[in-house]
């Protein structure tokens, strides 16, 4: 017995055909929709947190000689030896470099052979004051030149102390040819060579004394009030990270530099045979979080249209939409956000550039926890 179907196909074989081809078109359709169907994209999320009472700011700075003194000649010269390089150690008297003493030996014999001459004068005016004298005891010169002849000796005797001061001041100029260092430390810069021709009181050797250091950082000016003398802060060094020491704040400029617009610090170190002069310095000070930001992974940051935004995991839905943030500064674990999001938020923490509102995301298993039913944003 036949079917009303196969009665129909049999009476209207065109029927037959439509229904074939509505059948075939079905069934395309469902497996383009099948093939077109967007995959929920896994992601990594980071819960959104309140950045600690306290925050560290970090600095970069050197270690220089809390004292350093630019060393010059005392005279007028030029320089024939130069006896010390930068790094040298020195210690008071040590020879750090000659100019010509030529001309100052020279003024040394000119002073000799004045002084010469006034003790010669002063000889003279000695015997001709006592004969006047003794002439004057027997009544046969008056006293007028008893008188001459005294003030003649003291005349001469003056003239010689002049020529001694004169000698021993050509001396000290031969002396101050050489140029001695008066404490112990460290060579740091040398700044005229021998042939150079130098004026009196131009630097030509800068030491550093090597007892005490300390690290010098530029301060802008919106965290100068974070630091006062005596604030304790963690020094560490690129060239030694297991090396960290405490070190204080001991100077705070009291102005800003004109050009950078900076406030220098300086950072007292304690003793250190580790610590050298020259190395770099890291300095992290701890600052009072005073304006409530929230620590967002740097990772997060993405922007659109000109915006800095996150991508915000709705917990509900497991689905991402953009919201805009401000952004307070960078810092070395992330950036520090003064709105857009709240404690307790998930944000898209690493594929953000394939982000788009009301996109189904998918976490990895192990990230899977912070979207538990129960997790409400806050």
């Amino acid at each position: 017995m036949t079917s009303l179907r196969d009665f129909l196909f049999s009476k209207f074989p065109a029927l037959a055909l439509v229904f074939a081809l509505a059948l075939g078109v079905s069934g395309c359709s469902e497996e383009k929709q099948a093939e077109t169907k967007e995959p929920i994209r896994p992601v990594k999320i980071a819960r959104i947190s309140a950045t600690s009472h306290e925050q560290a700011a970090i600095y970069s700075g050197t270690v220089k000689a809390r004292v350093e003194t630019s060393l010059g000649f005392r005279v007028a010269g030029k320089i024939i030896e130069r006896r010390v390089n930068v790094g040298d150690r020195v210690r008071p008297g040590d020879i750090l470099a000659r100019i010509d003493p030529t001309d100052y030996q020279l003024s040394v014999r000119t002073a000799e052979a004045s002084l010469a001459a006034a003790e010669t004068a002063v000889a003279t005016a000695d015997l001709a004051n006592k004969r006047a004298q003794q002439l004057f005891d027997k009544s046969v010169t008056a006293k007028s030149q008893v008188e001459q002849a005294r003030l003649n000796y003291d005349q001469a005797v003056s003239t010689r102390d002049a020529a001694i001061s004169t000698l021993d001041q050509a001396r000290n100029q031969v002396s101050y040819t050489e140029l001695k260092s008066d404490r112990e430390g460290i060579v740091t810069a040398i700044s005229s060579d021998t042939g150079a021709v130098v004026a009196a009181g131009t630097p030509v050797a800068t030491v550093a004394l090597d007892n005490e250091k300390e690290v010098q950082i530029a301060v802008p000016e919106g965290d100068i009030a974070d630091f006062r003398p005596g604030k304790t802060v963690k020094a560490s060094f690129w060239s030694d990270h297991t090396l960290a020491i405490d070190g204080r704040v001991r100077e705070v400029s009291g102005s800003a530099d004109t050009q950078s617009r900076t406030f220098a610090v300086r950072i007292s170190l304690p003793d250190n045979a580790q610590v050298l002069l020259g190395m770099t310095a890291t300095i992290e000070a701890a600052r009072e979080n005073t304006r409530g930001y929230l620590a967002v992974p740097l990772s997060a940051l993405a922007e659109r249209n000109g915006q800095k935004i996150v991508w915000v995991v709705d917990p509900q839905t497991s689905t991402v939409s953009a919201r805009e943030i401000r952004v307070a500064e960078f810092t070395a674990d992330g950036v520090n956000v003064s709105s857009g999001v709240k404690p307790d938020d998930l944000v898209v923490a690493a594929g953000t550039q394939f982000m788009r509102d009301d996109l189904k995301v998918k976490l990895p298993q192990e990230e899977s926890a912070l979207l538990r039913p129960s997790d409400t944003v806050r």
